[in-house]
């Protein structure tokens, strides 16, 4: 039996010991991917554009700029997943994309306000020559990155506060279509 077969077996038995052994037990309706919405449906919920607002270095260093000129577009699907990509000035004025998949968390909603979280995860390309070590993991000049951010939706309009790593945070704000 190929490996793709041993998978289910192998996760029925990881999940067998753990709390989420219920929700292991069935792949009917009401199974653990119905818990977790896994995997995403290839459908269109909205389109988010965004740019920077303001941006904030930790440590600041003269090298830094605080101009990232971001602009970013993302694609969400009624359950909450969402991919993007978005292009950017970095740290060191170097013209930056960040190619990514996240999810969404409500913490608090109103009527047409909305509270949430998200956490994106994908590859960021641009930091380059001097810069290169200056992110993690840059060794070919494309390094991971994972971002956390918290926001609030009013209508089709959103913020966020995004923290990039230890390094600084930046606010962005954008319209949904």
């Amino acid at each position: 039996m190929p490996l793709r077969g041993y998978l289910p077996l192998l996760l029925a038995a990881l999940l067998g010991a753990s709390p989420l052994a219920p929700l292991a037990a069935a792949e009917a309706p009401g199974g653990w991917r119905d818990h977790i919405d896994w995997p995403p449906r290839l459908e269109l919920g909205h389109v988010l554009v965004q740019t920077s607002l303001y941006t904030d270095h930790f440590s600041p260093d003269p090298e830094h700029t605080n101009n990232q000129q971001l602009i970013g577009v993302e694609l969400h699907n009624p359950d909450l997943w969402f991919t993007g990509f978005a292009r950017f000035k970095n740290s060191f004025n170097q013209v930056s994309h960040y190619l990514y998949v996240g999810r969404e968390l409500t913490m608090w909603e109103s009527g047409d306000t909305r509270i949430r979280a998200k956490l994106s995860a994908g590859a960021l390309h641009g930091y380059r020559g001097e810069f290169r070590d200056k992110i993690p993991f840059n060794r070919y000049e494309v390094a991971p990155g994972i971002l956390p951010s918290v926001g609030v939706s009013w209508k089709r309009l959103e913020t966020d506060l995004i923290v990039f790593g230890a390094a600084g945070l930046m606010v962005t704000a954008g319209v949904r279509f």
